[in-house]
């Protein structure tokens, strides 16, 4: 099985968003993420940057003129 880091690009670092994340869904008002043991979260204003399968990491960052917090 393989679970994902996610991080949010921000201000020069990275903020974590959730660990152990099964599923992702990037939709127009942002990028839901799922774990397998806790309630989707939305990260409103955001878009999926990078995906590092070998490091189990996934970048976020905003969309164009979206602040992208949450």
């Amino acid at each position: 099985m393989c679970q994902m880091r996610v991080v949010m690009d921000r201000d020069g670092g990275q903020e974590p968003v959730m660990e152990g994340v099964a599923r992702l869904e990037a939709g127009p008002d942002g990028v839901k993420v799922s774990a397998l043991f806790e309630e989707p979260r939305l990260v409103p204003g955001a878009r999926v940057k990078t995906i590092d399968f070998l490091g189990g990491l996934v970048t976020l960052a905003p969309l164009a003129g979206g602040g992208g917090r949450g």
